[in-house]
């Protein structure tokens, strides 16, 4: 292990402070998604977790190392099936509808690709080179 790849404290403290901002954003996206207007159902926080998941994940590469881009991901999707599956008292607080599928989606989909490099790995390569 050398030098660069150690994690400092001051990294440490800001994987901690990541991996809370994970916990607080999962909770807070599940137990809004039932949220509506009238009869309207308004899942705003599917918005919120397409916007907020893959930003720590690449918040995490950039400021802390990208060995450990996967960790926010990790979290949110632990806290939005353990809680949402087993919740406060037993209650299932992950809808067993659309919502769910689409907060799912919206919000693990393109985290997983910040993860994985997605489009912009080829970005910048000659052809042959890559």
């Amino acid at each position: 292990m050398s030098v660069d790849e150690r994690l400092t404290l001051e990294r440490g403290l800001l994987l901690a402070l990541l991996v809370v901002d994970t916990v607080l954003l999962a909770l807070l996206e599940m137990f809004f998604l039932p949220l509506r207007i009238g009869v309207v159902p308004v899942p705003v926080t599917v918005l919120v977790g397409a916007v907020t998941t893959p930003w720590l994940v690449w918040t995490t590469a950039k400021l802390v190392r990208p060995g450990l881009s996967w960790v926010p991901l990790a979290v949110w999707v632990l806290v939005v099936f353990g809680v949402g599956l087993q919740g406060p008292g037993g209650d299932m607080l992950l809808i067993q509808d659309w919502r769910a599928l689409l907060l799912l989606g919206a919000s693990a989909l393109p985290a997983a690709m910040v993860l994985g490099g997605g489009p912009r790995r080829t970005v910048g390569r000659r052809p042959g080179h890559g």
